[in-house]
Formats: C-alpha cells, sequence, structure tokens
C-alpha cells in the first residue's frame, strides 16, 4: 500500500537522529567468544555489530544458522554494521523503470554504499554508561520490521529510549538483532522443506535470543528479565516466538524472554511452504538463477556468486511493488519440523503459545475483488463478500483522500485483515490465559491527515521524536520491562492508568495515545468485519 512507501524515510529519519558515536573512552566487555570494544557517547555506551553466528554464506547459505564456537579474540564494534541484504527489486516508482533501478540496487557498488551483504548476523548492545557486569538491569530485545525484506538493526538507535529510562529511575539495556531477508531468509518451496532449512529468518532471531541468554550479563543485563519488542514484520515475529516449539520459549531450561511488545502485527495466517503461491516464488527464483536444469537446485543456489544469487532473490514482486503487502517471503509453517510446525491462528486456538505478559496494537469494485482474491485464492467467494463490507481508511474523512480509486477501500480491507482484527482475534484468544495481559494500543497523534495513523508512523513517538506521545509510549514501554507493568512507574498526567484488555464485559476497553493527551476508547470498532473475519479466518490464509 501507499504508506508502506514511507517506511524507508521513517527509518532515514531514526538513523539521522540517532547520534555519531565517537572513538574514545572505549568500554570493553569480555563475552564467550572474545571482548567487545564498543563506544560512549551521552551517557550511553554502544557495542554494534556483534557476530552471534558463523557467517551465512557459501556452502552455509540456505542453511540453519550456526553457532559460534571459536574465540574472535578481540572486536572493536564502533562501525556500521552491515545490514542483511536488501530485497530492492521491482520498485514501484513512476520516474525510474523499477528494472533499471533494482539493477542499480544490487550493483556491487550500491551494496557497499548501502553497507549491505551477506555476512550480516550480528547483534548491537547499548547501555546506560557505568553499568557492570554486576548491574543486572533488565533487557529489551528489538526485531526490526520492514515486510520480512528490508531493515536493519541500524534502523533505529536506542541512545534516546535509554537515556529516558535513567531520567525515569528504570534503566534498561537495549538489544537489536540482525536476521536474514527476502530470499535469504524466507524462501520456501518443497527443496528447502525436504532438508527443513525453513524460516531462517526466525531462526536467525532465535539464536540472537540464545546469545543472549548466554553474554547480556557480561553487559550488565539481566537475563531472566528479557523483553522482546518489535514492529510490523518485527512484531509478527515476536508473536512467533510465542508459538515456535510449540510455544516452549526455553533455553537451556531458561525462558529466553518473560514479555512481548507487538507494535502492528501478531498473527498472520499462513499456508505451507509448499503450498501453490510459495513454490511458485520458489521456481521463479531457481529460474532466474539458471539453476532449473541442475539435479540438485539448492547446492545450484548456493554456489551462485552473491551478486547473482541476490539478482535472482529479487527477480519476484517486493514490497515496495504494486503488490505491497502479498509478500513473497516471510514466515510459513513446516509441518516437517517442530520449529513452527502450523498456521500462528492454530497454536493460539490449541493454547500452544508463551504465555507471557504482552501489550500489542493496531480503480472498480471488480478490480478490487480480483486483485484481493490473487493475496488469498483460497475461498473467493469469502474475498468477494469481505469488499461488501463498509470500509474507507483513514476513517470518518468522508470522500477525500482517496488518493487513487479504491484506495481508502484497499487500505482498510487490507489493515483489517492483516494488523487491526487479527489482534482482536489473538487477545480474544489468550486474554484468559496470560497473567497481567497489558493493553493494547492505538496511536492517533492528529498529525497526518491524507494517511490518518499510517503503519509504522508510532516508531517516530516510540523513539523519542514528539512530546507527549513520545513520553506516553516510552514510560509505559520502560515500565512494562521493568516489572511487566506499564502502569508501575506512573500514571500522572498526561499518562492515565492502562488497564488490561479484557472482553469478560463484553467491552474491552483500548488505550488511545493521542497528541496531547490520552484516553481510553472501547475495542469495537470495525465490528462488523471482525466478526465477519474471524468466522472465515481459514480463507485469508497468504
Amino acid at each position: 500500500m501507499f504508506h508502506s512507501l514511507l517506511l524507508p524515510l521513517l527509518a532515514a529519519t531514526a538513523a539521522i537522529a540517532a547520534p555519531i558515536e565517537e572513538r574514545a573512552a572505549a568500554p570493553s566487555v569480555p563475552i564467550q567468544n572474545g571482548t567487545v570494544i564498543g563506544s560512549t557517547l551521552l551517557g550511553i555506551d554502544s557495542s554494534k555489530g556483534i557476530p552471534f553466528t558463523l557467517p551465512p554464506t557459501g556452502s552455509l547459505r540456505l542453511k540453519l544458522p550456526q553457532t559460534i564456537t571459536a574465540t574472535y579474540g578481540t572486536i572493536t564494534a564502533t562501525g556500521i554494521p552491515t545490514a542483511c541484504p536488501q530485497f530492492e527489486s521491482q520498485v514501484d516508482t513512476t520516474n525510474i523503470p523499477s528494472d533499471v533501478l533494482g539493477t542499480l540496487l544490487d550493483s556491487p557498488i550500491a551494496q557497499t554504499v548501502l553497507v549491505e551483504g551477506e555476512d550480516c548476523l550480528t547483534i548491537n548492545v547499548q547501555r546506560p554508561s557505568g553499568t557492570t557486569s554486576s548491574s543486572n538491569l533488565p533487557v529489551v530485545f528489538w526485531i526490526f520490521g520492514g515486510g520480512f525484506e528490508f531493515g536493519s538493526a541500524a534502523m533505529y538507535d536506542g541512545t534516546n529510549f535509554i537515556a529516558e529510562s535513567v531520567k525515569l529511575g528504570q534503566p534498561v539495556i537495549y538489544v537489536a538483532v540482525n536476521y536474514r531477508l527476502g530470499g535469504f531468509g524466507f524462501l520456501a518451496g518443497d527443496d528447502l522443506a525436504a532438508e527443513h532449512s525453513t524460516n531462517l529468518g526466525l531462526r536467525d532471531q532465535r539464536l540472537g535470543l540464545q546469545w543472549a541468554q548466554e553474554n547480556i550479563a557480561a553487559f550488565g543485563g539481566d537475563p531472566t528479565k528479557v523483553t522482546i519488542w518489535g514492529e510490523s514484520a518485527g512484531a509478527i515475529s515476536v508473536f512467533d516466538h510465542t508459538v515456535i516449539n510449540g510455544g516452549d520459549n526455553t533455553y537451556n531450561g531458561k525462558a529466553m524472554f518473560r514479555g512481548a511488545i507487538m507494535d502492528s502485527g501478531s498473527i498472520v495466517d499462513a499456508d505451507t511452504l509448499t503450498a501453490p503461491q510459495a513454490q511458485t516464488v520458489y521456481n521463479t527464483v531457481v529460474a532466474n538463477a539458471g539453476c532449473s536444469s541442475s539435479s540438485g537446485k539448492l547446492a545450484c543456489l548456493r554456489s551462485l556468486s552473491y551478486e547473482a544469487y541476490l539478482a535472482a532473490a529479487n527477480s519476484v514482486p517486493a514490497i515496495f511493488s504494486a503488490r505491497s503487502l502479498d509478500l513473497a517471503y516471510f514466515p510459513r509453517p513446516d509441518p516437517g519440523d517442530t520449529f513452527f510446525a502450523v498456521s500462528p491462528e492454530v497454536s493460539v486456538a490449541n493454547g500452544a503459545f508463551s504465555k507471557v505478559p504482552l501489550i500489542t496494537n493496531i480503480t472498480t469494485n471488480a478490480d478490487l475483488i480480483a486483485y484481493l482474491a490473487t493475496y488469498f485464492p483460497g475461498n473467493p467467494t469469502a474475498v468477494a463478500n469481505v469488499t461488501q463490507l463498509p470500509a474507507g481508511s483513514p476513517f470518518d474523512t468522508g470522500a477525500l483522500y482517496n488518493i487513487y480509486p479504491q484506495f481508502k477501500r484497499l487500505a482498510a480491507i487490507l489493515g483489517d485483515v492483516t494488523f487491526t482484527l487479527p489482534r482482536r482475534s489473538y487477545l480474544s484468544h489468550v486474554s484468559s490465559q496470560v497473567q497481567k495481559l497489558a493493553l493494547p494500543r492505538l496511536l492517533l497523534p492528529g498529525a497526518w491527515t491524507v494517511l490518518g495513523t499510517f503503519h509504522a508512523s508510532d516508531l517516530l513517538y516510540a523513539y523519542g521524536y514528539a512530546s507527549v506521545p513520545t513520553q506516553s509510549i516510552q514510560t509505559y514501554y520502560i515500565s512494562f520491562i521493568n516489572s511487566l507493568d506499564p502502569n508501575a512507574i506512573s500514571t500522572a498526567s498526561p499518562l492515565i492508568d492502562w488497564p488490561q484488555w479484557s472482553n469478560a464485559s463484553g467491552s474491552p476497553q483500548l488505550l488511545e495515545f493521542q497528541a496531547t493527551t490520552n484516553a481510553l476508547i472501547t475495542d469495537d470498532f470495525r465490528q462488523g468485519a471482525y466478526e465477519y473475519l474471524s468466522n472465515a479466518e481459514t480463507a485469508f490464509r497468504v
């Protein structure tokens, strides 16, 4: 959708706002595989680009991440970490042909300028200066978003968030993980299913969580007080970690996280990784790699140069194409493996999820139906019916801001199916099984007239770029990370008491973050669409 095109701008804004780090007064932290030398600026120690797996290159391309067992001596973690290869081809633009732009972005020169590469599985750790290995601070583990196709751990710097936690007297340590994207991290198909080299990006994140369990104490973090936090694809990933391995979130007998924050994402119902649409993506990549006639297609893909494989992996429609949320690459169930075996809504319905406290958010008619039918090919009747539901996002704006024909209807339907209403269904299932279930939130700062509260706009506030919304989000989140209660620090104005979400009364409440204050609203908007989609849930697997 159109608002997806603003995500790189938001990321760039956040990255530009992050301070340029000095190279003096370097903190030194001994961890399992060596010693990490970081940097200090504005009262924050930063160690960026710490490797946590073997490089997923050559014969390890498209394979499970491998733990580093050897020592790597001393690492200077002060530069710009390499981002995993971005899914940049087929960008939707009216000025430059997408194939030309894609070729430029995938060129070795552009990859170098953009600091991208296949050897990219690293972690960033930021903490208040003066933190020692005995500090035992709570830890927030950030998983970035970007449609499982673009982004990096460097998109959002934790300095402002940590500084606010210190100001509130509730200091935290901030950890951000890189993971494989696009065709490097989420390629599906029968060949990969046969060897269970599947959902590799999720497996990278999981290994990052294990790394934190083993090493975060050396930085002054408490491995028993980890909260996982993500936005968009990162929020979907956070949810996925609650259902991976049937909901078992332990490592060496101890829980890897005790709380979860999901901004704009939770359940995404999905067909298996050998479903026709997934297999078509795999076949297309294989064909464009020149591997179709090979007796070992995966071996052929692994033998390609980085540039050749990148071009092949990026040969299918991307998130910035007209297909937008019809993603080629994202987590799909692998029924033959316990890691991520079933569609997420099945795990939730069966109670197979980690019981942790959580915060979670939120042309012509014939053309619209035909377009949506390519997203959800399993049940054309259900797709046709959902287009008859009242819809128009941004809501309550009448005929205004319909950027192109059917834009507002499409934005509403895809928002319903992908973000807003799965969140309500998720909470309805888990609210009776999760203690201290924190209420989902709806951010309406009122600053974006044409696009409404568009996807990812909340991150500008979460990372410290506005007054009242920033104060609200950061205080509630820091309180939750420290005590699993968003109200523990303060409910003084503009904050108010944030009640737990509960449908026991039939009127669950949401906290609404506003431009100058906060309020409670009833979680019953789009109820007709919610009831329809709840009854036709399996028809909207992607």
